[in-house]
């Protein structure tokens, strides 16, 4: 039997519905690897909270009616994030994912503004988080659920919309820098080594000027 991940919400937002998966392939014109992907790598998909201003007694805001709590069961250990594009592009109210296989959970969540997706964000396996279900309205919970995810210098940046475009910056020119040092590692031709590597000092004084204008 999966254990259940305890998020110590209060009993009254609980739901703990089962959704079938076939829910999201009769609103969805999905492709048959699609709806195999359903199959192949979802188990169970719970809808285990609710948090609504009547169970939480926190305002709703115009952009934030509702915030859900689903518990996905993986048959694998592989989070399948085409499906989590499906399962958002349904239901437009904000969405902490709960991972499960087997023993071992993993947490997820989107940003959506305007109910477009934005960005996702995923923890590490069996990383605990502590998810703070406080604020003035579910606006402000939902951002600090996203909030709870960015471990870097961005989350000491100041308000959320400068945390999350902060947290890009970072995370792209960390990309780009990772991949930079693959190309030069592989590059043979020294006048290509040589404009690759200015390349990356450039990026790497990006990083280090975002850092130092946070600390």
């Amino acid at each position: 039997m999966v254990k259940r991940v305890d998020l110590k919400l209060p009993h009254n937002t609980i739901v703990n519905k089962f959704i079938a998966k076939t829910k999201f392939y009769e609103k969805a014109s999905l492709s048959s690897k699609l709806k195999a992907e359903f199959t192949n790598k979802i188990q169970r998909i719970t809808l285990t909270h609710q948090l609504i201003e009547k169970t939480t007694n926190i305002s709703k805001t115009d952009k934030v009616e509702a915030i859900l709590i689903f518990e996905i069961e993986l048959k694998q250990q592989i989070i399948p994030k085409n499906i989590l594009k499906i399962i958002d592009k349904e239901i437009s109210s904000p969405i902490l994912f709960v991972f499960v296989y087997k023993n071992n959970f993993t947490y997820g969540i989107t940003l959506k503004e305007n109910n477009i997706t934005q960005n996702y964000y995923l923890s590490e396996w069996n990383q605990d988080i502590h998810f703070d279900f406080t604020g003035i309205d579910l606006e402000k919970v939902y951002q600090k659920l996203i909030k709870a995810f960015i471990t870097n210098e961005a989350e000491n940046s100041g308000d959320f919309d400068t945390i999350i475009d902060t947290d890009n910056k970072i995370k792209r020119l960390e990309k780009e820098i990772e991949t930079l040092n693959s190309k030069i590692r592989k590059e043979q031709q020294f006048n290509r080594k040589v404009d690759l590597n200015k390349t990356l000092l450039e990026n790497q004084k990006q990083l280090q000027s975002i850092k130092e204008n946070i600390a």
